[in-house]
C-alpha cells in the first residue's frame, strides 16, 4: 500500500496546502486528492515540481508499508 505523508512536510516547512498548491500550479482539490490518498496516479513532473517546492526527496512524502 502506497502512503502520501505530504501533511508532514508541509508542517516541517511551515507551508499550507494552499501554498503548495500555487507554488507547483495544480489546483487545492486536486492537492487535496493526493494528501488524502485517494490518487490512482502522480505524474512525474507533479512530484518533481512538489519535491522542488518542498526541498525534499520522494521518499519523505511517500512510503510502501505492506497489507495486513
Amino acid at each position: 500500500m502506497i502512503e502520501i505523508d505530504l501533511d508532514v512536510m508541509l508542517a516541517i516547512r511551515k507551508m499550507t496546502s494552499l501554498e503548495l498548491a500555487e507554488k507547483i500550479g495544480i489546483t487545492p482539490a486536486n492537492l487535496s486528492i493526493l494528501k488524502t490518498g485517494k490518487a490512482k496516479a502522480i505524474r512525474f513532473s507533479t512530484l518533481e515540481a512538489i519535491c522542488e517546492a518542498l526541498h525534499c526527496q520522494p521518499g519523505d512524502i511517500i512510503k510502501y508499508t505492506e497489507k495486513e
